[in-house]
């Protein structure tokens, strides 16, 4: 029978002969992601279990990111019960304060996550990884928790939508946008529980960085997970990070594709020509409208970061735009780089000089702002404009704020005006 490559990867790892959406399936899992809000809560239900150790002590990976480097009592103890667990259990990708950064640009970074893998992490935003050609879903505490115990998890087999862009992009238009745009095609549940493959030959061009953002925003469509399928961007990547380690010879790899008459549930077909910058307002991820025409909208805060956009590439395109400027007085910019990695690389590069001299200030790798947990909270009536993504009531702090979501280069730009305009506005 024809699969989706979604499909693939999970019949790979099951016992059964073929498997169809709606089955449901327990599988082995080849990574177990907790950070510090998700992982004390597996933590105790592993104890409670009886077992003594871990399935795989390699294969279990522990990010302290959310509320770390620790912002109070409470985030400390939830540090502390991870850090305890990881000595006790001898794991491996255990990444302390110094070593760590955002998880779902650290894995990669640190090229945890190969192409035709399967991967549960407590955190939604575990989705990221299928820009890799992997199968990465958000799990519970208790998913977690079992997989623990025995590497397996139980799951529901997706039905899989395609999305086919088509085109070429303009200046300054990247995978946020993509993303941002099919989210306001589609909505916030136009894809939920099924799988969001993205394919084309916009997608072939796109760059790894923004690829993973695109994957990264797939559950704000409510997608279990985005995938695109491995070609010679991934394996470039994937060799840069796992080296001699890494063969995209492999029987694993080369298989890794959908069959061309696989069953999808819709395909969405989208020419990309005209896309301009996107930003997507208060209080969805679907509410998105051009950058151009919100240049009335006044902002107190940017921030420029996140699982979506705290890479390299995307501090670059920032300092690109804010080089011998500086931001709107008054205005709070704060530039958050995902990992250590990219933190020493923007401290070389001259980076973080711009992003001070600019007026902003430039912090140690932390999700922070983006769940509204520290470094950057929004009182009432505030405004934000953040490459993060989600715009929810209150998920950047007050009720009564507001958070608008945008790409790396609009953020950059507006923070100079002190308002939403497209870079070619300055």
């Amino acid at each position: 029978m024809p699969h989706t490559i979604a499909e693939k990867i999970l019949l790979a790892h099951t016992d059964e002969k073929d498997i169809h959406p709606g089955d449901f399936i327990e599988a082995k899992v080849d990574l177990a992601l907790g950070n510090d809000i998700t992982a004390p809560f597996a933590i105790e239900e592993f104890r409670k279990s009886g077992v003594k150790r871990v399935f795989n002590n390699q294969k279990i990976v522990l990010v302290p990111d959310h509320f770390a480097p620790a912002k109070d009592l409470k985030s400390a103890n939830q540090c502390r019960i991870m850090a305890d667990f990881a000595k006790e259990q001898k794991i491996k990708n255990y990444f302390e304060v110094g070593c760590m950064g955002i998880e779902h640009v650290l894995l990669p970074e640190k090229g945890l996550i190969s192409p035709g893998d399967l991967v549960i992490g407590a955190d939604s935003h575990t989705c990221t990884y299928g820009a890799l050609g992997s199968f990465a879903t958000g799990v519970g505490s208790t998913d977690l928790a079992r997989a623990f115990i025995d590497g397996r998890c139980w799951f529901k087999v997706p039905a899989t939508i395609k999305f086919i862009y088509k085109g070429k992009l303009k200046k300054w238009v990247s995978g946020k946008d993509l993303i941002l745009y099919t989210i306001g095609q589609i909505g916030v549940d136009g894809a939920l529980e099924k799988v969001m493959e993205f394919r084309g030959p916009v997608i072939n061009k796109l760059s790894m960085d923004d690829r993973f953002a695109m994957s990264n925003m797939a559950i704000e469509a409510g997608g279990a997970s985005g995938i695109i399928e491995p070609d010679k961007v991934t394996f470039d990547f994937m060799k840069k990070v796992r080296g001699q380690k890494f063969s995209a010879k492999s029987k694993k790899i080369r298989t890794l594709r959908s069959d061309s008459d696989a069953h999808y549930e819709k395909i969405y077909e989208y020419d990309v020509s005209k896309l301009e910058p996107l930003v997507a307002c208060p209080h969805l991820p679907s509410n998105v409208k051009p950058a151009a025409k919100l240049g009335d909208i006044t902002l107190d805060q940017v921030v420029i970061g996140s699982c979506t956009n705290g890479r390299i590439s995307d501090l670059r395109i920032a300092a690109k735009i804010l080089k011998g400027k500086k931001i709107k007085l008054g205005l709070r910019l704060i530039v958050i780089p995902a990992t250590q990695k990219i933190y020493l690389e923007a401290v070389k590069e001259g980076l973080a000089e711009i992003f001070v001299q600019a007026g902003g200030v430039f912090s140690t790798p932390t999700c922070g702002p983006c769940l509204g947990g520290h470094m950057g909270i929004l009182t009432e009536g505030e405004r934000c404009l953040a490459t993060t993504n989600r715009n929810f009531i209150g998920r950047m702090g007050s009720p009564k704020s507001e958070v608008y979501l945008t790409s790396p280069a609009v953020a950059a730009a507006s923070a100079i005006k002190g308002r939403i305009v497209h870079p070619e506005a300055l």
